[in-house]
């Protein structure tokens, strides 16, 4: 019989622009995951301190206003400092249940945010990251760019695990760069609610022959603070993201949710043999591909990481 991986996607709501009770909902979802006994757990784009869906900021071609600098401001000092030793709450709790975290968050460097996916080993120590390398549309008013020497992949004990994150995973060579690294466990957290996202996930279980896992917020305009309600116009009485989360399995069959309108956790016994099966007869990275046709190199990306 071949390895069995219990997988959760957790899909809640930040708390918007408040990173410390943002923090604080991520441990308490992390508990909820022991207790389903999960070995990886995945959480969404840009959890802490949020997604700032139906934001401008005050910006337009040609100028800025002072009160989108000021959201600016605040969205800013509740980002995240790696440096800073601000995620130690989530790491204990990492190490304390041993799995595996993937966790959106908004990194502050220097004077730039970046859209980032952090991964910490069973150990509670931070494996790596991924900064997302085009933030989309209005997004790049607020993010900065990656680059490749954050395009990576981990081995570990449970798959090879690599991130694309939201719109990425519309970018074809950035997923090649995963599938040529063996990826087995594709992490897609993710803004994207609308129904094409499923399709989209499918697909790519189907063409890296991989697991896939999305995780996305449900959350609503009345949960951003009262005053981003007010500068920003929104109606307190719509949903912001209505979710979608989804896991795949490598032939494309949807094998938990998709999840829409509510918050959950959802869990998958993932059969990794299934992975071996699939590539009989479709490995793009190997025997499906053409490499004496195309060329294909990403430079500064790293090989992938040992963190068994």
């Amino acid at each position: 019989m071949g390895k069995k991986v219990r997988v959760a996607v957790i899909q809640t709501g930040s708390v918007l622009f408040e990173k410390n009770a943002s923090v604080d909902k991520v441990v308490s979802w992390l508990n909820r995951a022991a207790r389903e006994q999960a070995r990886l757990v995945l959480f969404p784009e840009a959890f802490i301190p949020g997604y700032p869906r139906g934001m401008h900021f005050g910006a337009a071609v040609g100028s800025r206003t002072p009160a989108g600098r000021k959201s600016w401001e605040q969205y800013y000092h509740n980002a995240i400092d790696l440096a800073e030793n601000e995620l130690s709450p989530v790491a204990e709790a990492v190490a304390k249940h041993k799995f595996f975290l993937s966790l959106g968050i908004i990194e502050k460097d220097a004077g730039s945010l970046y859209c980032t996916q952090v991964l910490f080993t069973p150990a509670g120590e931070i494996a790596g990251k991924h900064r997302k390398i085009k933030p989309t549309g209005t997004e790049r008013i607020i993010w900065a760019e990656g680059d490749g020497s954050t395009l990576t992949t981990f081995k570990t004990p449970i798959g090879i695990l690599g991130t694309l994150i939201c719109w990425e995973n519309y970018m074809p060579l950035a997923r090649m760069s995963l599938y040529r690294k063996g990826v087995t466990i594709y992490l897609a957290p993710t803004a994207d609610q609308r129904d094409i996202w499923l399709s989209s996930m499918k697909h790519i279980a189907a063409e890296g022959r991989c697991f896939v896992l999305s995780a996305n917020q449900y959350i609503q305009h009345k949960d951003y603070p009262v005053d981003i309600i007010q500068a920003e116009n929104l109606t307190p009485e719509q949903t912001a993201c209505r979710g979608g989360s989804v896991i795949v399995s490598p032939s494309g069959d949807v094998i938990s949710g998709p999840l829409y309108d509510r918050e959950g956790i959802l869990l998958a016994d993932l059969d990794m043999d299934a992975v071996v099966r699939g590539k009989m007869d479709l490995d793009v990275a190997g025997h499906y591909n053409r490499p004496d046709v195309f060329r294909f190199n990403v430079p500064d990306q790293p090989g992938t990481k040992d963190i068994g």
